[in-house]
C-alpha cells in the first residue's frame, strides 16, 4: 500500500487562478496581501508568507515595484534592511526560532516565484527542522496556524515599534 502526504495549503497556490498584475504593489487593494501586513513603514512593508516554508515565514517588500537591487533608492535599501532587523527581532521574540534564513532570489533563475517586485524572505530555523518529509516528498509540516501566528506577530511588531518610538 502507498501512503500520500498531503500539504493542501500549496494547492492554492500551485493550482488556483493567477492574479494579474504584481501581487506586492498596492498591496491594499489585495486582500490576499493586506489582511498578512504585519507592519507597514515609509517605503516597504512586512507582510507573512501565504505559503510559508516554515512556520513564521516572512517578507520585507518594497512598495515600489522593482526587480534589481541597484534599482533601489537609498531610502528603500535603509528601510528595508531597518524591517528585516525588526522582523528576526520580532520573529525571535515571538516564535523563538533557534536560527533564521534570510535571502532573495533575484531573478526566475535564481528561484523567484515574484520575479518582478524584489522581497527579502525570512524563514525561523530549528534544530531538525529538516526531516524526510522536504527531501522525499515535497511537504513541510506547518504546526502553526497561520492566522494565530499573524495576530500574535502584528501585536508584536506593534509593542516593538512603540517602544522603539518612546527611546
Amino acid at each position: 500500500m502507498t501512503e500520500r502526504l498531503y500539504a493542501p495549503w500549496r494547492q492554492e497556490f500551485i493550482f488556483g487562478p493567477k492574479e494579474e498584475g504584481c501581487i506586492f504593489c498596492d498591496p491594499d487593494s489585495r486582500k490576499n496581501v493586506r489582511d498578512w501586513i504585519l507592519h507597514r513603514g515609509k517605503t516597504a512593508f512586512v507582510v507573512m508568507n501565504r505559503y510559508p516554508y516554515n512556520s513564521g515565514h516572512l517578507m520585507v517588500v518594497p512598495y515600489r515595484h522593482v526587480a534589481d537591487l541597484h534599482n533601489l533608492r537609498p531610502s528603500e535599501r535603509r528601510e528595508i534592511m531597518d524591517l528585516v532587523v525588526l522582523s528576526s527581532r520580532v520573529l525571535t521574540e515571538v516564535h523563538k526560532p533557534a536560527g533564521i534564513n534570510m535571502g532573495m532570489n533575484l531573478g526566475r533563475a535564481a528561484g523567484a516565484g515574484i520575479d518582478g517586485h524584489l522581497h527579502v524572505h525570512l524563514v525561523p530555523r530549528w534544530v531538525g527542522d529538516t526531516n524526510f518529509l522536504p527531501v522525499l516528498f515535497d511537504t513541510r509540516i506547518i504546526s502553526v496556524d497561520l492566522h494565530a501566528m499573524c495576530r500574535r506577530l502584528k501585536a508584536a511588531f506593534r509593542k516593538a515599534t512603540k517602544s522603539k518610538k518612546r527611546s
